[in-house]
């Protein structure tokens, strides 16, 4: 294989690190934040990480053979979709898969101190096979320094304007445990937001199984998969803190110009640490 072989390429010759997750797929889109988003996943034990770009981008040099970057066309609309489902179908039944964007970062409560591993097998032992985690918004400060909106060491976040609206199914009837939540810069600036794309809730971490489809809205075409809670009790939930909303708004030629500043009332400096999102009830510990 040349050094940034094809997804299916790599995904047909069954290598061995797809034997047993958890997996991680990065769908990288630019060069925001690259090699952070790879270590910030390989230092939460992900057992592989699948990096996916349109061209090679640098794997960190001592990710210890854990990262293979391969060819995916990452600007496309639906590239999670291909991406996701070619997985699926490549690994064996019931291994445990992540997915999220460069510039994305994955917390949990208490991952400072324990491993996604460790998560999933708590996950599973409550009979879940999915869990719900809510997409937060990190921008930074100053769009005049860091225009593409990304800046690590003094990212700020919304701390409050988050809300959940009850989801209806195809014949208008309410879904069992299943809600659309909003909220962040998806919310405030939604006139640039196209409405299919203003939810935060994404099933980002699920475990493979032979029929299951994601579908273009991030959701799975199993309803099971969808839900924020088995019905006996709540249950884990995790947060993706995210740069993808505010590097769109902006750079996109259709809200740059109307964007000055992410910065409101209800900023907060993020501190990288799952226990302010715990705090403010951004995810959940479970029961």
């Amino acid at each position: 294989m040349t050094a940034h072989p094809p997804l299916a390429a790599f995904l047909k010759a069954r290598p061995p690190v797809l034997a047993r997750g958890p997996i991680a797929l990065i769908l990288i889109e630019d060069d925001a934040a690259v090699e952070e988003t790879l270590r910030h996943h390989l230092a939460l034990g992900f057992r592989h990480i699948l990096a996916l770009s349109p061209g090679p981008v640098p794997v960190p040099p001592d990710a210890g053979g854990r990262v293979t970057n391969l060819h995916w066309n990452t600007r496309d609309a639906l590239a999670h979709q291909g991406a996701v489902d070619a997985v699926i179908r490549a690994v064996p039944a019931g291994t445990w898969l992540y997915y999220c964007y460069n510039a994305e970062f994955l917390f949990f409560p208490f991952s400072e101190t324990r491993t996604v591993s460790e998560l999933l097998a708590f996950h599973a032992e409550e009979r879940r096979d999915a869990m719900l985690t809510y997409v937060i918004d990190l921008y930074a400060p100053d769009l005049a320094r860091d225009p593409n909106a990304v800046n690590l060491t003094e990212a700020m976040f919304d701390r409050a304007g988050y809300f959940a609206l009850g989801r209806k199914g195809s014949d208008g009837q309410p879904l069992d445990r299943q809600l659309d939540f909003h909220g962040g810069l998806r919310w405030r600036f939604e006139e640039h937001v196209p409405p299919a794309r203003r939810r935060i809730d994404r099933i980002a971490l699920f475990r493979a199984a032979p029929g299951l489809r994601i579908e273009a809205d991030h959701r799975f075409n199993v309803p099971e998969y969808n839900t924020y809670a088995c019905p006996w009790h709540h249950n884990l939930t995790a947060a993706i803190a995210s740069f993808r909303a505010a590097k769109a708004l902006a750079t996109n030629p259709g809200s740059r110009d109307a964007v000055d500043s992410f910065r409101w009332r209800n900023s907060e400096p993020f501190q990288w640490r799952a226990r302010q999102l715990m705090d403010l009830g951004l995810m959940e510990p479970g029961q």
